[in-house]
């Protein structure tokens, strides 16, 4: 992959020396996280997907889940100390992450969000989230992921 290809995200984890493999596909913003793993040829329990969400209290959260799973808005509001969280509205994403959707990713924000990813990330060796652009995938181990974003893991799942 040369230079020109690479996301901000790739340019971070190449800057805090942390392995990981690039992964392209070609598909659009709208193409659903379990297609992009079945696309990847990855099992989608190991293929994440980056939602951020607002809170009661009007404090933006990150939520890093498996693609074929849906959060679930009480375990992950009580994950955070908030009463209730909701999804952010779509036409927020970019002004407030620097990403698109369908290329939202948990590294590389404009602004770091309390972020939680789901506890079944550490069953893998790594999992593949959003490089940061629509048709990227970044596949790294969740150890690793500590030294670029602070998280915690929680059950966040349905």
């Amino acid at each position: 992959m040369d230079k020109k290809e690479k996301t901000n995200v790739m340019r971070v984890l190449d800057q805090k020396k942390i392995q990981y493999t690039p992964h392209t596909y070609t598909q659009d913003a709208q193409t659903p996280g379990d297609e992009i793993a079945r696309i990847l040829g990855e099992d989608p329990r190991r293929v994440f997907k980056t939602l951020v969400t607002r809170g009661k209290t009007g404090i933006n959260y990150v939520f890093v889940i498996p693609v074929e799973s849906e959060l679930d808005l009480k375990k992950a509001a009580k994950s955070v100390g908030e009463k209730s969280i909701e999804m952010i509205k779509q036409k927020e994403l970019l002004p407030l992450t620097g990403y698109i959707h369908g290329g939202c990713s948990p590294i590389g924000m404009k602004k770091q969000f309390k972020t939680v990813i789901h506890e079944t990330a550490m069953d893998y060796e790594t999992i593949f989230f959003s490089a940061g652009k629509v048709g990227y995938q970044v596949e790294v181990s969740p150890k690793d992921i500590t030294k670029v974003i602070r998280y915690e893991m929680h059950d966040i799942t349905v």
